[in-house]
């Protein structure tokens, strides 16, 4: 991705270099991949309180390549609020740009506490993405998802669950929680999920006509990362065996075709996941 000399983000809090308190979960790495992930993208962090034990660590500066990327994030911030700022005013709308937090092991958002162990997710009490840039080791070490589109991937993701909130979309899914089984309300998740993914590679079609963003390589990197964090792949790879109905995010396969209309598309009113035929 081009990125650097470019505009950053201003909509960004930094609170890294004071860490607090992580989360150490056992199980082996399959078991730290599935709960890591499984709540990726849109997941809420306090449910994961109750399984896994809390731990000191000591204060640590960023390290330069840590600032890098945290530089990174934040051009990549600015190109969502000049996708978001468009679409929006073509469809009558203003567009309310979310703010970025940066943390270091934990840290306190209005949806409950923000741990690195749950993986970067918008928190629509406060309209704030919260990501501990550690986060892109896991994604490239542990899920061969490399390359800094696919973070750039995560990043777009949590603004479109942004974008969703605006668009009083979160609020009908949420509403229907007390409403419905379980597996009822999983598959409300996923339709919740593979539009955030929509609005993702809708926002890399018009960032890149705006700002000539794209580099080879770059969308093969966010469908690989779709792929790594599929429902399917993280259940068969924890436990063996694929459990549909226990779906939150949708199949490796939904999570990249979804990604991949939103990018050929680039037609928001292509992505309405709610009423497809199929999904």
């Amino acid at each position: 991705m081009r990125w650097k000399g470019r505009r950053q983000s201003t909509n960004v809090d930094d609170r890294r270099g004071s860490r607090g308190k992580t989360i150490a979960v056992g199980g082996g790495l399959g078991t730290v991949v599935l709960i890591v992930l499984s709540l990726l993208f849109g997941g809420d962090p306090s449910d994961l309180i109750n399984v896994a034990t809390q731990q000191s660590t000591t204060t640590q500066a960023p390290s330069a390549e840590e600032n890098e990327l945290a530089e990174f994030v934040t051009v990549v911030l600015a190109d969502t609020e000049d996708v978001w700022n468009q679409v929006f005013q073509q469809q009558g709308r203003q567009y309310q740009e979310p703010t970025l937090v940066l943390f270091s092991g934990s840290d306190q958002s209005a949806c409950g506490s923000a741990q690195a162990a749950t993986g970067p997710f918008y928190c629509p009490a406060d309209q704030q993405v919260y990501i501990d840039l550690s986060f892109q080791q896991t994604l490239s070490q542990r899920l061969g998802a490399g390359g800094d589109f696919a973070m750039a991937y995560v990043v777009a993701h949590e603004v479109g669950h942004h974008v969703q909130n605006l668009l009083g979309i979160s609020r009908q899914v949420q509403s229907q929680r007390n409403q419905l089984s379980e597996a009822e309300y999983n598959r409300l998740s996923v339709k919740l999920e593979l539009q955030a993914d929509f609005f993702a590679g809708l926002w890399a079609h018009h960032a890149d006509q705006i700002s000539d963003i794209l580099q080879e390589g770059d969308i093969e990197e966010a469908l690989n990362a779709a792929n790594a964090i599929g429902d399917d792949r993280l259940q068969k790879q924890s436990q063996g065996q694929v459990v549909p109905d226990a779906f939150t995010h949708g199949t490796s396969e939904q999570r990249m075709r979804w990604f991949k209309k939103g990018y050929e598309t680039g037609d928001i009113n292509q992505g309405d996941t709610f009423n497809a035929t199929n999904l």
